[in-house]
């Protein structure tokens, strides 16, 4: 097999299309020389994603990053990274050449990339394509935190559900919401509201898996799916994110000013539907609200 393993790498060196292995925690394991070249990594290097467009950004070279605002287009990219079994789109590098790259994602969260030279398509193409692309990515991202919104959530836990996962229950829904938010939007304004939204997401966004879904689903209400989480360790991951939330002061003008969340958190069950799931769920959250806030409810 070592010959074959040999082989293989041989091969993947020789070719132009661009071939990745990232592990679940999204860390670079393997990339060919044409992958290499194209985002400047050096041969005993494993950066994670994050790291490598952080880097490239920093330098200017890698991919092309439309946004000016780098940590909200980063919250918004991880926010679709790795989710689906599969996943295809294009993306732009600083060298002018134009990639269609595809993600297809394992069990265990370990996930191979390959991207293919497609510079040579019509002008008027690439533009539709990314035109299209540009509204897809509106369509499941939500506009102030850039995080995925509900229907990218409500799309994810439909494939999770269907089919039917049988046995134990392995996944877990979290719904996260920001303790007594109508107070600071009416004693500091809106703006602030805005900006604290804004600060839970980068928060909560920044310390997860590749593979968990978070979204943001309405007003100060997020949610957080959990694959293959049984409810013990989705317990102690809100409990990290309370912890963190509950240190920082997301305002530099008001260093006394500090916030907390309440969250809920229910099983995926076999046979259950996306309206049971939030219903648990949901009715946890309250038992949080009610029990004091700043606090975690499992569902009975």
């Amino acid at each position: 097999m070592d010959s074959i393993y040999a082989r293989l790498a041989g091969l993947y060196d020789a070719t132009p299309v661009l071939v990745a292995a990232y592990d679940a925690q999204d860390r670079l394991r393997y990339a060919n020389a044409a992958f290499r070249t194209a985002f400047f990594i050096e041969e005993e290097e494993c950066p994670t994603w994050a790291e490598l467009m952080r880097r490239n950004r920093a330098a200017g070279r890698g991919t092309v990053i439309g946004n000016p605002d780098f940590e909200s287009w980063l919250v918004s990219t991880q926010g679709r990274r790795g989710k689906a079994g599969f996943r295809a789109f294009e993306t732009d590098l600083t060298d002018g050449r134009w990639l269609w790259m595809t993600e297809a994602v394992q069990a265990d969260g370990w996930m191979l990339c390959i991207a293919t030279d497609i510079t040579s398509l019509r002008a008027d193409d690439r533009s539709v394509r990314q035109d299209r692309d540009v509204a897809i990515k509106a369509s499941l991202t939500d506009e102030l935190t850039g995080v995925s919104n509900r229907r990218f959530l409500m799309t994810r836990l439909r494939d999770m559900l269907d089919p039917p996962r049988g046995g134990e229950a392995l996944s877990t829904l979290c719904l996260l919401d920001l303790d007594n938010f109508k107070y600071v939007n009416d004693a500091f304004g809106h703006d602030v509201g805005d900006r604290v939204l804004r600060h839970f997401a980068l928060c909560v966004q920044g310390h997860l898996r590749r593979a968990d879904c978070f979204s943001r689903i309405g007003g100060e209400e997020f949610a957080l799916l959990l694959p293959d989480t049984g409810t013990q360790e989705a317990m102690l991951i809100v409990e990290r994110m309370l912890a963190i939330v509950r240190r920082a002061r997301p305002l530099p003008e008001r260093p006394d000013f500090a916030y907390s969340f309440s969250a809920g958190i229910a099983e995926i069950r076999p046979g259950d539907d996306a309206s049971a799931i939030f219903g648990r769920a949901d009715k946890a959250l309250y038992g949080a609200k009610v029990g004091g806030r700043d606090r975690i409810q499992l569902a009975a």
